[in-house]
């Protein structure tokens, strides 16, 4: 037994010793690699216009026995969100959130190589979440294939690219945790979504989900921070399937051939009817940069010239409480509101005017009829 037992030892001794994987052949690397140079930063920048008020102009009004024009303010609000090039020539699509409802709405793209354009908004889609924008260069985009998409298995591993906060090319690796899934944010109703629990936070919304292939598992939508009762959660993020996405580029890429884009979603026709208004959801970011304290309500983010928005006194930066008999709390609920509205019907909007009254600012309500085109 003693010799084998030493031919065995010698054996093992005289067995090569592998040599430390590279780092630079890893799959995840290699799909980081392939898919990241699509991978854009996208900011908007929202100008928005409120009225303002102070105790001069309640001197002005004593003393001239009128009312001194009112005196806007404007207020610049930024976000910031994530897309993917989906072809050389520089499409782009994203969520329709990141890019919705703003009156001059400026879109500014950073793509993986550090070079910024300027893009223009195409087309969007807000039962979906989804939007197409553009940019022009000199030379042909990388791009993410959306003609072969990952299989979307449970269990597999999927990595989350994008611009999380605001720290670009960034990556999170998890796993495809459930497909089919229903959530409600606000007044919004999403459905068909996948679920993973890679790390999916604000800034990653539009932001490519693929597989270690670099194939398109999904597009970053919805992170869920607390149960609806309030309970914390932990690795529960959404994202829009990848058939969902590319059945809309398709759509997308055919609005874009004919030129004829749609207004974006919220623009001045709201559920058929035509008012002149950009309306959109008040955030608590945004509430607090309009000096707004109250619950509720929708901005009103734009007026267009002449409409019937802009004869009757409706300006940028009011705040829509209440239309008819129901307040409001988001532009869905509105636009639900006007969709049993008739064509020339009279509209109540209820908006909420500040002012600052010796040193305090006072909240007073104003109604404002409009007559749906």
């Amino acid at each position: 037994m003693k010799p084998i037992s030493l031919l065995l030892v010698l054996l093992a001794s005289a067995a090569p010793v592998h040599a430390q994987s590279d780092p630079a052949t890893e799959p995840t690397v290699v799909a980081v690699g392939k898919a990241m140079p699509a991978v854009v930063n996208i900011n908007t920048e929202r100008i928005l216009k409120r009225q303002v008020r102070d105790e001069s102009d309640d001197l002005y009004n004593f003393f001239y026995g009128k009312m001194r024009p009112p005196r806007m303010a404007r207020q610049t609000v930024q976000s910031l969100g994530s897309g993917f090039l989906v072809d050389a020539s520089g499409y782009i699509v994203t969520n329709e959130h990141v890019v919705e409802r703003a009156a001059d709405l400026k879109i500014s793209v950073t793509t993986n190589d550090g070079k910024s354009y300027e893009a223009r908004y195409i087309t969007g889609d807000r039962e979906t979440d989804l939007a197409f924008i553009k940019i022009d260069g000199e030379k042909p985009f990388p791009f993410i294939e959306l003609s072969d998409l990952s299989p979307g298995l449970l269990g597999q591993t999927v990595l989350v690219l994008g611009n999380p906060l605001g720290y670009g090319s960034s990556v999170a690796r998890g796993i495809l945790s459930a497909r089919n899934r229903a959530v409600t944010v606000g007044q919004n109703d999403y459905k068909g979504l996948i679920q993973t629990d890679a790390a999916i936070n604000p800034g990653n919304s539009g932001g490519p989900v693929i597989d270690l292939n670099a194939k398109l598992v999904g597009i970053s939508s919805v992170k869920m921070a607390f149960t609806p009762q309030g309970v914390p959660t932990q690795g529960i993020g959404f994202a829009i399937p990848a058939e969902t996405v590319r059945e809309k580029v398709r759509e997308f890429t055919k609005t874009a051939a004919t030129k004829k884009a749609p207004r974006p979603a919220g623009d001045q026709t709201l559920a058929g009817k035509y008012f002149g208004l950009t309306l959109q959801d008040l955030t608590p970011e945004l509430a607090e940069s309009l000096g707004f304290n109250g619950e509720g309500g929708v901005v009103v983010g734009g007026v267009e010239a002449k409409s019937p928005a802009a004869q009757a006194g409706m300006t940028e930066g009011l705040i829509v409480v209440g239309v008819g008999r129901y307040d409001v709390t988001a532009v869905k609920q509105i636009e639900d509101l006007l969709e049993a509205i008739a064509t020339d019907s009279l509209v109540d909007w209820t908006v909420s005017i500040s002012s600052r009254v010796r040193g305090r600012m006072i909240r007073q309500l104003r109604t404002i009829t409009l007559k749906a085109r």
